[in-house]
């Protein structure tokens, strides 16, 4: 229950992280990144969270309050090789976000939130299942951050926040 606040969360799911892990098994160069991999990061990353937050926000503004929470990575604030398309859409999760800020009026909130390091599906195809076991599962996350996500507000409008307290690098 988040007490009647409005809240959405883009970029986050039970799917989180398999559209890279579907399409780029290991990390690879750019050079050797399959088109369709490539474009099924975008679609998901991109477009998905573009498509939820168009459904989102006329409700909220309607009712003057409300909040996005897009989830962007590590890898949207900063680069490493062999993951250009995922890098790719989460800089844009982070560019997209700070636009979407300037356009809310009063008493809403976009932030760009770089979860820090999950245990995911994805985080397990690029550094391998036993190194990715270190970091919290999904829902050990879910309750370190669940707190922090529920007070973000309308002073947090345009940020690109990490959440305290989980790994992030």
């Amino acid at each position: 229950k988040t007490g009647g606040r409005n809240i959405v969360i883009t970029g986050i799911s039970r799917g989180c992280g398999r559209a890279p892990a579907k399409y780029y098994p290991g990390r690879a160069p750019f050079r050797e990144a399959r088109a369709h991999g490539f474009g099924a990061t975008i679609e998901v990353n991109i477009k998905g969270a573009a498509h939820v937050l168009r459904h989102f926000f006329p409700t909220t503004i309607h009712r003057g309050s409300g909040k996005a929470v897009n989830f962007s990575s590590g890898w949207g604030r900063s680069t490493s090789p062999d993951v250009s398309a995922y890098c790719a859409s989460k800089w844009a999760i982070e560019g997209m976000t700070q636009a979407l800020a300037q356009e809310l009026p009063h008493g809403l909130a976009a932030v760009a939130l770089n979860p820090g390091i999950i245990n995911t599906e994805m985080l397990q195809t690029c550094l391998g299942p036993e190194s990715a076991a270190q970091y919290p599962s999904a829902p050990e996350w879910a309750l370190s951050a669940g707190p922090y996500l529920l007070g973000l507000g309308p002073k947090d409008n345009g940020q690109a926040l990490t959440v305290p307290g989980i790994p992030v690098d």
